[in-house]
């Protein structure tokens, strides 16, 4: 399936984004309505809508690991001695782009 979402178009190159990382797996880039001095959001290339839809297997467990090493992995690259990671999971949770992804966020 195709990734309908945004942040699809952003990986597609479709839309503009301010990108701080990118590699095969995942890409970062700074989000358009900051809540912090740094305020990064970092995602999977692949289309998955929420943390929810994760499979609960080694491979899951793995996707998710990666995810949280990209996002410390990034939080390094920008300097930041101190940061916060938020997910979001589903309508309930907050979540407005059905596209899983760690807000990275500092104010340090």
């Amino acid at each position: 399936m195709e990734n309908p979402t945004v942040f699809g178009k952003i990986i597609r190159r479709e839309l503009p984004a301010d990108i701080v990382y990118e590699d095969e797996e995942f890409i970062a880039f700074k989000d358009i309505r900051p809540r912090s001095k740094v305020h990064i959001l970092v995602c999977p290339k692949e289309y998955i809508p929420t943390l929810a839809h994760y499979p609960e297997t080694e491979e899951g467990a793995l996707k998710l690991g990666r995810l949280m090493l990209t996002a410390n992995k990034v939080a390094r690259l920008l300097g930041l001695e101190g940061y916060f990671l938020r997910i979001h999971v589903g309508e309930k949770g907050g979540q407005e782009v059905f596209h899983v992804h760690v807000h990275l966020r500092s104010d340090a």
